[in-house]
């Protein structure tokens, strides 16, 4: 008698049997399983993302390094340096320890948070993600901080320099931070409430820090030399154009970890906030261009490469809620405006080296207001109001508050560097070196 043969598939078949009797069963245990794995993924990936856009981030440090460093001449670069490192030093300390529990802690009033200092809440036993979201918001704290040095540079005092940086990590920039993004941990801003728009930071990282920027010029005064006793302005030359455009690019690479990082998921609406980005910077570059060719009668290079920077700061409040065509509108204004803003500061003796009130103080500005005129789900007057309401919020505090700390600095430990300190560079006189030794140009 032969043996009856048994196929493979037919084994298979067999073996799958059990698995398909469950398949109709809403509550079978393999689905709940299958159901919680992709939700654990889901948050593997939120947790992921955010901290990969983090480190995006990050590295804008070493493109605001670069532009302002390349913007300003040679016997600064040092002091530019230490500057942007130290910063984010203390801007990284003085957040974790108050900056982040005024901006994101519990409160009852939409002023300022009121818990979770040092972290105090979530070290032992608490949420990871709220780990997480600090870092995110750590290295936007740093942002901010950074954007002022270029305001200030070539003669700035180190030690008043690093008080300012404490300060505005600690207070200044997480009280409005507050009002606009309490809500997403455990407070409630003012501002949120009305339904303001700043998606990634238009105006509560770059107009806070331009603006803040600008009470720190005035109050420093302008470098020796910038302008003549006739009121003619006089050009001071950057002394290393390639390395600046190498920071711009470096912030342009970055932008893509500020803009889609604030969904802090991992999720498909990061995708048309990448392409918004791209194409406002684009544009801004574009028309900042075109501007300066017709200003100057030459396509500028510093303006062309703070017209990159522009667009970017300007599409940052609606890059979520906007259109593709819109962030190109957006960016191309943002690239006409950043020039015509730098000339009339300029004009006013405000002594900016980088130009830093006008990309980030007026274009963040800017873009706030266009998140409102181009919001994607429709414009109305109150939508306009309550943009309008928190610019006017961001420059009032920001401004007010730097100014009279940089006064109170002024008048303590001293801001700014003596004129024999500045004419000679404050890399010798606040670090005792040079940032190109034995270099000579022939």
């Amino acid at each position: 008698m032969k043996k009856a043969k048994i196929s493979i598939p037919f084994l298979l078949f067999l073996a799958a049997l059990p698995a398909l009797a469950m398949a109709g069963d809403d509550t079978a245990p393999t689905v709940l399983t299958n159901a919680k794995a992709v939700a654990g993924v889901q948050t593997n990936l939120d947790y992921v993302w955010t901290l990969v856009a983090a480190a995006l981030v990050f590295f804008m440090q070493a493109g605001f390094a670069l532009v302002e460093s390349g913007f300003t001449r040679a016997k600064s670069a040092v002091n530019i340096m230490m500057k942007n490192l130290m910063d984010f030093s203390m801007g990284s300390i003085s957040f974790w320890a108050i900056g982040f529990g005024l901006m994101f802690g519990a409160t009852s009033t939409g002023w300022f948070g009121a818990s979770g200092f040092f972290l105090s809440d979530y070290t032992f036993g608490g949420d990871p993600w709220v780990l997480a979201f600090w870092m995110f918001q750590c290295v936007f704290a740093a942002t901010a901080a950074t954007i002022v040095s270029g305001a200030m540079a070539e003669r700035t005092k180190f030690t008043g320099y690093l008080l300012y940086s404490a300060c505005l990590c600690a207070f200044i920039y997480p009280i409005f931070g507050s009002w606009a993004w309490g809500s997403l941990l455990n407070g409630n801003g003012w501002l949120e409430k009305l339904g303001f728009i700043d998606f990634a930071g238009s105006t509560v990282v770059h107009s806070v820090g331009g603006w803040a920027a600008l009470a720190g010029a005035i109050v420093l005064g302008p470098r020796i030399g910038k302008y003549g006793k006739d009121g003619q302005v006089k050009a001071i030359p950057g002394h290393n154009i390639p390395l600046a455009a190498l920071g711009v690019f470096i912030l342009w690479l970055g932008w893509f970890g500020f803009n889609p990082g604030s969904t802090t998921a991992g999720s498909t609406d990061i995708a048309m906030i990448f392409v918004n980005t791209n194409l406002a910077g684009a544009a801004g570059a574009i028309l900042a261009m075109a501007t300066s060719w017709i200003v100057f009668k030459k396509p500028e290079v510093g303006m062309t490469l703070n017209g990159a920077l522009a667009g970017l700061v300007g599409i940052t409040a609606g890059c979520a809620t906007v259109s593709p065509t819109s962030s190109v509108i957006i960016g191309a204004i943002a690239g006409v405006l950043v020039v015509l803003s730098v000339l009339f500061f300029d004009r006013v003796r405000v002594d900016d080296p980088v130009g830093a009130i006008s990309v980030h103080g007026v274009c963040g500005a800017w873009g706030t207001l266009a998140a409102g005129l181009f919001n994607i789900e429709g414009v109305t007057a109150k939508i306009i109001g309550v943009q309008l309401t928190g610019i006017a919020a961001a420059f009032i505090w920001a401004f007010g508050a730097a100014f009279i700390l940089f006064k109170i600095i002024d008048v303590t430990v001293g801001l700014r560097a003596s004129e024999d300190d500045e004419i000679m560079g404050v890399d010798i006189s606040e670090h005792g070196g040079h940032a190109y030794n034995d270099f000579v140009v022939k």
